[in-house]
C-alpha cells in the first residue's frame, strides 16, 4: 500500500511538471496587448483599418491603407504590479521596464496605369515587442502541509529510483537533468536512503515532520519576444487591399528563482533550512507568415480577415543550478552539530536545441468610418493554444509534455472594441479588449481584460500620440514545479504608457 501511495505521488508530480513546459511555452506563444500609441490606445481593434505599423501585425492588408511614405518610433513604459497570497500570507511587488517597442517604415507606389485596376502597392517593415517577459513577485508564507524536499525525492524515486552508488560516486554534470536533481538532494542531505547498499533505489525526505514550514520564492525574469515584419500589399480599385507578412521571431528570456525554507521542527536532526536557485536562460529564433483582406462594401463600412500562421521557433535552452543547506547530522561519521552543504553543482549546462511550434490565428474585424471624424471598430480572433507542441526534444524537456498540452489548454477568443474621434488636429480614442483563459481550468492563467485611452495632435508633417492601457490578469503558481503543488495566487496589474512619434517622409 506505501509504495502505491508513492507510486501515485510520483505520478501526479511529474505530470505537474509537465505542466510547468506548458506554462513556459504559453509565454511565447500568447501575445501582449502592445504597439504603437494609436493601436494600443484603441485595445488593438484594427483589423478592417490598417493605416498604421501595429496595424499590419493585425491584418498585413493594412499597409497599403497608407496615403504616404511613413515611418514610427514608438517608447513604452510598463509598470506591473504582482500581489501574490500563499496560505494567508500576502505580498506586493512592483516593477517599472522602459523599452522602445516599436519602430517601422512604409514605402506606397501608385500604379499610374488605370487599366489594370491596382491604384497602389506598398512595402513595409517593422519590428515590434510582442511580447515582453520582464516580471518579478516574492512569495512567502508557512505552509503546513508539504516541504520543498519533496521535490527531490520525486525526482530520486522516479522511474523505479537512482542507485545510490551513481549519487555517491559521479558528478553533477556527467548526469541528465532528473538525476542531476536527485544528485543535488542526496549531496546536501535533504534526501535519505532507506539503505546503505549501494543499489538502493529508494529515498525519503531528511527534513522533519510536523509541517509548519515557512517557504519563499523570489522570483524575476526578463527579456522579450521580438518580431520583425517584411510586409507587401497592395489596393484594388476602391475597395479592396490584400496583404502578405513574412515574420521572423527573436526570443530572449531569463528568469532567476530562489527557493528558500526553513522550519524549527527539530533541533538535532534533519534539514534546518535549505535554499535552492535556477537560473535559466531561453533564447532562440522563428519563423510566421500571415495574410490578409480589407474591403471596404460601403463608403463608411468596412471588413477585414486575415490568418497568421503557427510560429515555427527554435530554441536553446542553458540551466545553472545551485543548492545550500544547514542541519544536523550531515557526514560520515554524523555531526550532531549545525553543519552546512553546498553539492558542487558550479556548472552550467547548454542543452541541445529544441523546436516549439505556437498555434496559429484565424481574425475577422468590421469597422465604421465617420468620414473624417473617427471611427468605431470591432475586432474578433479564435485560438487554438491545444494545437501548441514541442518538437525536436532535449534532456531537459519531457518528450511526453504534449499530452499535457492536448490536456490542459483550449481554444481562447478574444475580442476587442476600439473608438476614435477627431477634433481639428486632436484625436481623441479608447478601447476595451478581452481574451478567455487559455487553459480549461481558467485557474492556472486567467482571463485577460484590458482598458485603453490615448490622444494624438497631427503637425504638418509630424504626428505624436500618447496612449494608456490597463490589463489585469489572475494566476496561480508553485514555488518548484515538482513536489510541491501548493499554489500561490498572483494578482497582476500592467500599467503601459506609449508614445508614438510619426514621420510623413
Amino acid at each position: 500500500m506505501k509504495k502505491l501511495i508513492l507510486t501515485l505521488f510520483i505520478g501526479f508530480s511529474i505530470n505537474f511538471s509537465f505542466s510547468q513546459e506548458v506554462n513556459e511555452a504559453m509565454q511565447f506563444a500568447q501575445p501582449n496587448y502592445s504597439g504603437t500609441a494609436r493601436f494600443s490606445a484603441t485595445a488593438g481593434a484594427f483589423g478592417a483599418l490598417g493605416g498604421d505599423f501595429s496595424a499590419i501585425n493585425s491584418n498585413p492588408a493594412g499597409s497599403s491603407v497608407f496615403n504616404y511614405n511613413q515611418s514610427s518610433v514608438t517608447f513604452t513604459n510598463t509598470s506591473l504590479r504582482n500581489r501574490t497570497n500563499y496560505f494567508g500570507s500576502k505580498n506586493t511587488n512592483i516593477d517599472n521596464t522602459f523599452d522602445i517597442n516599436q519602430i517601422g517604415a512604409v514605402w506606397i507606389f501608385d500604379n499610374d496605369d488605370n487599366t489594370t485596376g491596382w491604384k497602389k502597392i506598398a512595402f513595409a517593415v517593422n519590428y515590434e515587442n510582442a511580447n515582453n517577459f520582464n516580471d518579478f513577485y516574492y512569495t512567502s508564507g508557512n505552509n503546513p502541509f508539504n516541504s520543498g524536499a519533496n521535490y527531490f525525492t520525486t525526482f530520486a524515486n522516479q522511474n523505479g529510483g537512482i542507485a545510490l552508488g551513481i549519487l555517491e560516486n559521479a558528478y553533477y554534470d556527467e548526469l541528465n537533468f532528473e538525476d542531476q536533481q536527485a544528485f543535488l538532494g542526496y549531496q546536501a542531505y535533504v534526501i535519505n536512503p532507506v539503505s546503505d547498499n549501494t543499489n538502493n533505489k529508494v529515498y525519503t525526505s531528511n527534513v522533519p515532520g510536523g509541517g509548519n514550514y515557512f517557504q519563499e520564492n523570489r522570483l524575476s525574469s526578463s527579456g522579450y519576444n521580438g518580431k520583425l515584419n517584411f510586409n507587401g500589399s497592395a489596393q484594388f480599385k476602391d475597395f479592396l487591399y490584400v496583404g502578405l507578412s513574412l515574420n521572423s521571431h527573436f526570443s530572449d528570456y531569463r528568469k532567476n528563482a530562489v527557493f528558500r525554507e526553513a522550519n524549527t521542527n527539530s533541533i538535532s536532526n534533519g534539514i534546518k533550512a535549505l535554499q535552492f536557485e535556477n537560473e535559466l536562460y531561453t533564447y532562440g529564433n522563428g519563423f510566421s507568415f500571415q495574410i490578409g483582406a480589407i474591403a471596404k462594401v460601403t463608403k463608411s463600412f468596412r471588413a477585414g480577415l486575415s490568418y497568421e500562421s503557427p510560429t515555427w521557433t527554435r530554441l536553446i535552452d542553458e540551466l545553472s543550478q545551485n543548492l545550500n543547506t544547514s542541519g544536523y547530522n550531515f557526514g560520515t561519521p554524523a555531526n550532531p552539530n549545525l553543519s552546512n552543504a553546498n553539492p558542487d553543482s558550479n556548472y552550467t549546462v547548454i542543452y541541445n536545441g529544441y523546436s516549439l511550434r505556437t498555434p496559429g490565428k484565424f481574425s475577422g474585424s468590421l469597422a465604421y468610418v465617420f468620414n473624417k471624424s473617427g471611427f468605431l471598430s470591432f475586432d474578433y480572433a479564435i485560438k487554438d493554444y491545444s494545437n501548441t507542441k514541442y518538437g525536436i526534444q532535449n534532456d531537459f524537456r519531457n518528450p511526453n509534455v504534449n499530452a499535457q498540452i492536448a490536456t490542459l489548454l483550449t481554444t481562447t477568443n478574444a475580442f476587442k472594441v476600439g473608438g476614435e474621434y477627431k477634433i481639428k488636429q486632436f484625436s481623441l480614442r479608447g478601447g476595451y479588449a478581452y481574451e478567455d483563459s487559455p487553459y480549461k481550468n481558467k485557474k492556472t492563467i486567467g482571463t485577460t481584460n484590458s482598458y485603453s485611452g490615448g490622444l494624438g495632435y497631427t503637425f504638418e508633417a509630424v504626428k505624436v500620440d500618447l496612449s494608456y492601457t490597463l490589463s489585469r490578469i489572475n494566476s496561480q503558481k508553485t514555488l518548484l514545479n515538482v513536489g510541491l503543488q501548493d499554489f500561490s495566487t498572483i494578482n497582476s496589474r500592467y500599467a503601459n504608457v506609449a508614445l508614438t512619434l510619426v514621420y510623413n517622409l
